[in-house]
Parts: structure tokens; C-alpha cells; sequence
């Protein structure tokens, strides 16, 4: 692929939202395969590079919007990592806790419970790399 400027401002993006141990992990899986390789540049490229970039709101509330969305719709892979660039951007366990109980009058339950399970998991995780 061809690196265009929005490439290369996605690329930039993915550094500042993961740990450099996990972009250089995160970047190894992904070139395991023609396929997984393509999925990441494309991504790179149009989420990243195209609208995590994009003036108006600055990357911590987007962070969060992702927690958001991915807690809504029950996509708790996704929500493991967008909880990390949370914490990476400054959101504390006790918000991105509150703003999952805040969700529960809104989603329901069930997708909330299981994303509790999933931030305890990252939580324990992250506190576990920094002692």
C-alpha cells in the first residue's frame, strides 16, 4: 500500500493511543497474514487516519465514545483495547467505571455486566504493567 498522509496520520494515531510494546505487538499480529495486514492498512488509513484526526474533538472524548459504542453493542475484543486508550489518554478506572453504570439505565444489563467484566480484566491488567 501506498503510505498517503492519512495513512501516515493513522499510523501516528495507533502510537499515541497504544503503549510503543503494544503497537510493535499489535503491528507483528497483524502482519502474520496478507489479509490481516490489508485489514490494518485500510483502517489505518480511514478510522485513524480520517476521523480519529478530524478537528472538533479532541482524542480522550473519542476514547470514550468508543467505550460507549463498544459497551452498547456488545463488542467486548473492541472494548478491551478502547479501554486502554482510555486509561492511555486519562481517563481514570473510577469514570470509565461510572460511565459503564450510567449505560446500564440505557443498554441494558446484560451488555453492561459483561463490559464490567471486561474493564475489571484491563484494569487489573494495566495496574498489574505499572507496579
Amino acid at each position: 500500500m501506498s503510505k498517503s498522509e492519512l495513512y501516515e496520520k493513522g499510523v501516528a494515531m495507533r502510537q499515541q493511543l497504544r503503549s510503543p510494546e503494544d503497537f510493535e505487538k499489535n503491528a507483528a499480529e497483524y502482519a502474520q497474514s496478507p489479509a490481516t495486514q490489508g485489514f490494518i492498512d485500510i483502517v489505518t488509513e480511514t478510522v485513524f487516519g480520517a476521523l480519529w484526526t478530524r478537528p472538533g474533538l479532541d482524542i480522550k472524548t473519542r476514547t470514550l465514545i468508543c467505550v460507549v459504542s463498544d459497551t452498547a453493542t456488545g463488542r467486548y475484543p473492541e472494548l478491551e483495547i478502547h479501554l486502554k486508550f482510555a486509561l492511555r489518554q486519562g481517563w481514570t478506572e473510577e469514570e470509565l467505571t461510572e460511565t459503564l453504570y450510567h449505560m446500564l439505565g440505557y443498554v441494558g444489563a446484560p451488555l453492561v455486566r459483561d463490559a464490567i467484566f471486561v474493564a475489571e480484566k484491563v484494569f487489573a491488567e494495566e495496574r498489574a504493567k505499572k507496579a
